[in-house]
């Protein structure tokens, strides 16, 4: 398996299809809210199994934070480590970019995965498409 940072058209729509299999079906999040205004000024990364998209996420820096978004991984990649596999290429990204700090809205029911990874829960919970979230931080 390989992450890799979106590079092309061919790539952001490999990411794009991850993340409406795994939000829009899966989750049944609207295709409105998950495609939204910020796909052009982020960056995106597409994790690869044997050339087949399986995961993704999106990186962009808000209010000198690097948020991390729209993590997922298709239900048949799971385990493994493919989750930890694009947290990791999305936090050297934004360590080579000289950040320190990242932020992320995790769906409740990820928390685990995401304080295993250092993240710490900072909110209360709310919902985000209608689904539980709460915001986590961690220092890189």
């Amino acid at each position: 398996m390989e992450v890799k940072i979106v590079q092309s058209e061919e790539q952001f729509q490999d990411a794009l299809y991850v993340r409406k299999k795994v939000f829009v079906e899966e989750q049944n999040v609207s295709e409105e809210e998950e495609i939204d205004q910020y796909e052009k000024e982020s960056t995106h990364f597409v994790l690869y199994d044997n050339n087949e998209p399986v995961g993704a996420g999106r990186f962009r820096v808000l209010d000198g934070y690097g948020k991390v978004e729209r993590i997922c991984v298709m239900k048949e990649a799971r385990k493994g480590g493919s989750g930890k596999r694009i947290m990791m290429s999305i936090e050297q990204y934004a360590a080579d970019q000289g950040l320190t700090k990242l932020k992320l809205n995790a769906q409740t029911h990820a928390i685990p995965f995401y304080e295993k990874l250092g993240y710490e829960a900072v909110s209360e919970e709310f919902l985000d498409a209608g689904i539980p979230h709460r915001t986590m931080l961690k220092s890189i």
